[in-house]
């Protein structure tokens, strides 16, 4: 009998021996300057192919952009992007274009740049579209997961727009909905719902199209510091927290019956805001609190208390942000399950999630199909109301792009009038077209001069 009991006492999960590692010294990031700003943001966006940071930057807002394999010390002239006129408070890189990123800034607009392969020769002051419609600073940045070119943006002017980026145009403006500052904006997994936590106390699910709330739930957690939410599995919803003794909390809520939560379990008394990343392919969800040096980790399953504490990873030094890389930039022959970029003072240190397994094949429990880089719909068919779930992939072989990354096309006429100085070129564009011109009058000679040819051979 006890040894039955004792049995039920440790749950069964391929996750509990999740172990977190830093990466040694020479793979970090050195000499960076992050950026001092108190904002609750990542701080850092990152991707297969670059990594990126808000830095410190006298008079104005820069980050920097750096290809994933630069990494030892950087030196202090590296070019960053550095065209806001005011700090910059969130970045992030397009799900769709690896060499596309969205800035948000203090100065009140949105920008989107688009960076090189290999990283920047110089600095960066262009970007290819700048997005103007808010009247405060712009601390919330969100890419639609799979519309191509839908960005949300979220101020402390208390309004979310959905902005068509390669039309320039804000399409959907929310601003009736909160009276008090956004303290984090996201998508669900098929980009049809949007989920908001915000100062009053209250967290709601939104229709992106229609902005209207389709539920809210009042005072998820007590206490009245900041309170960030994600979309989990099977609909639901994710919130950290405070209790009125300012102790933090992680619950999780079904939105269709938001008056109880499934779970509602306190974690510690230290004042950072918890941010966490969800990875819908293992069920995980990593905290990382702003000035912690460790990150939580949970399996969020079916069963209650449905929120299962798995380990800490901890460290001596306290982080300034935290970066998440997508699941096709991980390394699947080393079991490789999740990959933070810590942010420090003055560097950017990769924390590697591992399961550990002896064996060394690809192991398909640990990887199932995963959302891909093609997006499955296009903005104007989006904003139109066509839903489209995720474009999936396997990461058996490890993962190749197949197709070219969706390219970055601004529709320029229509972009003129916004962007004239925001580096859109239109010049250039008719010089392409004139040459077009020029080609085609060419082909259409030649193809006279063929003709003739031909007849007075027939005639001779």
């Amino acid at each position: 009998m006890e040894f039955t009991m004792s049995r039920k006492v440790v749950r069964t999960s391929k996750f509990r021996h999740v172990f977190g590692q830093a990466v040694k010294a020479d793979q970090c990031y050195d000499d960076i300057r992050i950026s001092t700003m108190t904002w609750d943001s990542n701080f850092c966006s990152v991707n297969p192919k670059f990594v990126s940071m808000i830095v410190d930057a006298s008079g104005g807002g820069a980050f920097m952009v750096l290809p994933l394999n630069k990494t030892g010390r950087i030196d202090m002239s590296y070019p960053t992007v550095c065209g806001h006129t005011g700090p910059v408070l969130d970045i992030e890189f397009c799900p769709h274009n690896d060499n596309i990123i969205a800035s948000g800034s203090e100065d009140c607009s949105v920008m989107i740049w688009e960076i090189p392969d290999g990283g920047l020769t110089s600095p960066l002051t262009e970007p290819v579209v700048k997005l103007e419609g808010h009247s405060k600073r712009v601390g919330i940045l969100s890419w639609h997961p799979t519309a191509h070119n839908v960005l949300l943006s979220a101020g402390s002017d208390n309004v979310v727009i959905l902005w068509n980026v390669a039309r320039g145009d804000s399409v959907v403006r929310i601003d009736s909905v909160h009276p008090d500052l956004i303290y984090s904006a996201c998508w669900n997994r098929d980009g049809s719902r949007i989920l908001t936590s915000c100062k009053d106390k209250k967290l709601r699910v939104l229709d992106p199209r229609k902005g209207t709330v389709l539920f809210e739930k009042e005072k998820p957690h007590e206490g009245s510091r900041p309170v960030r939410a994600v979309f989990v599995s099977g609909g639901k919803i994710l919130s950290t927290g405070f209790s009125r003794m300012s102790e933090r909390q992680v619950a999780l809520w079904d939105p269709n019956n938001f008056e109880e939560a499934l779970t509602l379990q306190e974690l510690d008394t230290s004042s950072g805001v918890l941010l966490p990343f969800f990875d819908p392919d293992t069920g995980i969800v990593y905290l990382c609190g702003k000035g912690d040096s460790s990150i939580r980790y949970f399996e969020v399953t079916d069963e209650a208390p449905y929120v299962h504490y798995l380990s800490m990873y901890s460290s001596k030094e306290s982080q300034k942000g935290m970066g998440y890389m997508p699941k096709r930039g991980l390394e699947v022959n080393k079991c490789e399950i999740a990959r933070f970029y810590k942010l420090h003072e003055r560097k950017c240190e990769p924390i590697v999630m591992t399961v550990p397994r002896k064996s060394d094949l690809f192991q398909e429990d640990l990887y199932p199909d995963t959302v891909g880089p093609e997006p499955s719909v296009e903005a104007d068919e989006w904003f139109d109301g066509k839903e489209a779930p995720p474009i999936l992939i396997s990461l058996k072989d490890g993962f190749v792009a197949t197709t070219k990354a969706k390219e970055f096309k601004v529709h320029k006429s229509l972009l003129k009038t916004k962007t004239a100085s925001a580096g859109s070129q239109p010049d250039s564009s008719g010089e392409v077209q004139s040459l077009r011109k020029e080609v085609q009058d060419l082909k259409a000679a030649l193809e006279e001069l063929t003709k003739r040819v031909k007849e007075l051979e027939t005639k001779n």
